[in-house]
């Protein structure tokens, strides 16, 4: 998960670098041949867009480093943690839900994600399988009890996994 989440802030980042390095000197540059900069409002825009790319890459760096600073050994094996794939039990309608626990930047609402930063990520934490949560939401409050739990280290061994070093043969003299 922070392996995709990593290359996909790298692709971005070397998008807005071309940008930033190449199409925008070249607006910028077919801009001051028109002449008056003050009314030319593609000049303005591409020094807009220069502040814009400027601030977004530093976001996305400070991304980057704090994706470096997650330490995959801290999240607990035998409870819900980031990465966690959790099922939980609606107390109060007896419906099932599945979760997965992810940082900010991976939320995808569609694939069943939550955020370890948001009031139902932070209830879940640390929960074992049979523990039961109660959060308030905006809609209203939620008792939820885990049902299943499938780790982040768990999704990592069910991965396809490298095959194993050929032995070399010896050649025969």
């Amino acid at each position: 998960m922070i392996e995709e989440i990593r290359a996909r802030l790298a692709m971005e980042i070397d998008q807005l670098k071309h940008e930033l390095h190449v199409v925008l000197p070249d607006t910028l540059q077919k801009a001051r041949e028109l002449g008056d900069l003050r009314e030319n409002a593609d000049f303005q825009a591409a020094i807009e867009r220069q502040g814009f790319v400027h601030a977004r890459l530093e976001q996305l760096r400070d991304r980057m480093s704090r994706l470096s600073s997650i330490d995959l050994n801290k999240v607990p094996r035998d409870r819900v943690g980031l990465g966690s794939v959790v099922t939980v039990l609606d107390l109060d309608t007896t419906e099932q839900e599945v979760l997965e626990l992810v940082i900010p930047d991976a939320m995808d609402l569609d694939k069943g994600h939550v955020s370890v930063s948001s009031p139902l990520g932070r209830a879940l934490l640390e929960l074992a399988v049979g523990q039961e949560a109660t959060v308030q939401l905006p809609i209203g409050r939620r008792r939820l009890k885990v049902e299943t739990l499938r780790t982040i280290h768990e999704q990592g061994a069910q991965q396809v996994t490298p095959p194993a070093p050929k032995k070399r043969k010896k050649k025969r003299k």
